[in-house]
């Protein structure tokens, strides 16, 4: 899984369960599967990949179980003090044809449709107190050479500044606020079907896109 040395990045990596008109979430897929693949390309001495866990594809009636996931992902031993841990977040776009590094999210939940908990806010702040819905949150994540490195290993993908409004931007959001106050850094990236591009294609990309987190933190 990667050297446990003191230079070694720790790598926490989430995808969503399933939502509406979304039988199968692929991000679901690609996290289950996600240690095993890493263990079979051999080790990698820049990060280790820390936990894999599934989040709920909620937004409020969540929140507990979110934390509880954040939480879990800290390490106690040699990066106890967090400066080398990430959060790697990984979401469905259901139309894109490309992956997407998400620059940003925005303090502000619109449901297009019930999230899986039956919540369907209209244009309310997701965390109250930390300025309106125009509040953006950005990640420390150096975007800009993780796409380079990615465009150069021959990946179709680009840099969004808008997550949309639906759960993801919710655990965005989230995740990016938890991050500055504990020193880590945290990364959403919107992936496409399986229908558009393969799961083997997927894995290697989120392989490479560890190994390109870890070369620039």
């Amino acid at each position: 899984m990667g050297s446990e040395g003191p230079n070694s990045i720790r790598i926490n990596v989430t995808g969503f369960k399933r939502f509406h008109g979304v039988d199968k979430n692929p991000t679901e897929t690609i996290v289950n599967n996600l240690r095993d693949y890493v263990e079979s390309n051999g080790p990698n001495a820049d990060y280790t990949l820390g936990i894999c866990s599934i989040l709920e594809t909620a937004g409020t009636g969540a929140v507990t179980q979110l934390y509880k996931v954040l939480e879990s992902g800290i390490s106690t031993g040699i990066n106890s003090d967090n400066k080398n841990v990430v959060w790697l977040h990984l979401g469905l776009s259901s139309g894109a044809l490309k992956f997407a590094l998400e620059r940003q999210a925005i303090n502000e939940a619109s449901f297009c449709c019930p999230d899986q908990l039956g919540w369907q806010p209209q244009q309310i702040p997701i965390i109250l107190g930390d300025g309106g819905v125009s509040q953006r949150r950005m990640t420390s994540c150096s975007v800009d050479a993780i796409l380079e490195i990615l465009k150069m290993k021959g990946y179709d993908l680009t840099i969004s500044n808008d997550a949309g409004r639906f759960v993801c931007n919710f655990v965005y959001y989230h995740s990016l606020m938890y991050a500055e106050q504990k020193g880590h850094k945290c990364l959403f990236v919107h992936i496409p079907p399986f229908s558009r591009v393969d799961e083997e294609t997927q894995m290697q990309f989120v392989v490479a896109l560890l190994e390109a987190i870890a070369s620039t933190c």
